[in-house]
C-alpha cells in the first residue's frame, strides 16, 4: 500500500481540532495533514522497517535518560508546525526547556511545535522525493539538526539550519552534533 493524500480543501478546511478529532476516532490509520490542507493516509511499515524504526527510537531514548536534555516521541507523535501541517516522523527530539513552555493541554494533543530533532526512516512504502519534500518543510519550520535514513540506496541524507544537505553513504557513524551534545548513532 502506498501513501495515500485527499485533497479536502474544496470541500472542507480541517482546523486543528477537528483532525485531532479525526485522528482520536480513527485510531488505527497514521494521519498527517499537509500545509496545503491535505489529509495524508501513511502506510503502515513492515517488520524490518518497524524494527529499524523501534532500534532509532531506543538509541535516542538511551541517550536521552542519561543526559536528561530532553523528551524522545514516537512515530505515533504528531506535531502541529508553525505553517499549519501536522506532522509525524519516525523518531523524534524535543529539547526539555522547550517542552517545559506548552502547556498541559498541548502536551496531552499534538504539541504545536517542531522538534529540535528528528528521524525520517524511508520505508518500502516510501518515496524519497515525498520524504525529502517533508524535511525540507520541517527545516523551514524550526527544525535544528535532522536525519532521512535511507536503507534502499544505502545513505542518510543530513538536514541542519542554514546549510546544505549532507548526503553520506552508510555505514556511518552520526553524531548528534551540539543540538544532541554526546549523542552518536551507528548506521
Amino acid at each position: 500500500m502506498n501513501t495515500v493524500v485527499l485533497n479536502l480543501e474544496p470541500v472542507a478546511h480541517i482546523t486543528d481540532e477537528q483532525f485531532y478529532q479525526l485522528c482520536m476516532a480513527n485510531r488505527d490509520l497514521s494521519l498527517e495533514l499537509n500545509a496545503s490542507g491535505e489529509l495524508v493516509i501513511v502506510s503502515p511499515v513492515g517488520g524490518e522497517s518497524g524494527n529499524n524504526e523501534a532500534g532509532l527510537i531506543t538509541d535516542l531514548e538511551i541517550w536521552n535518560r542519561q543526559s536528561k536534555l530532553g523528551k524522545v516521541f514516537s512515530s505515533s507523535t504528531i506535531f502541529r508546525l508553525p505553517n499549519g501541517a501536522n506532522r509525524s516522523p519516525d523518531a523524534a527530539w524535543v529539547s526539555l526547556e522547550r517542552w517545559n513552555a506548552l502547556t498541559p493541554e498541548q502536551r496531552k494533543k499534538f504539541p504545536p511545535l517542531t522538534p529540535d530533532f528528528l528521524i525520517e526512516l524511508r520505508s518500502e512504502t516510501d518515496t524519497l522525493k515525498r520524504l525529502q519534500e517533508k524535511m525540507k518543510e520541517y527545516l523551514e519550520n524550526g527544525l535544528r539538526l535532522g536525519w532521512l535514513v535511507n536503507p534502499q540506496n544505502q545513505q542518510v541524507e543530513i538536514y541542519r539550519q542554514g546549510q546544505p544537505v549532507s548526503v553520506l553513504a552508510l555505514p556511518v557513524r552520526l553524531s548528534g552534533e551540539d543540538v544532541l551534545p554526546g549523542f552518536e548513532l551507528q548506521l
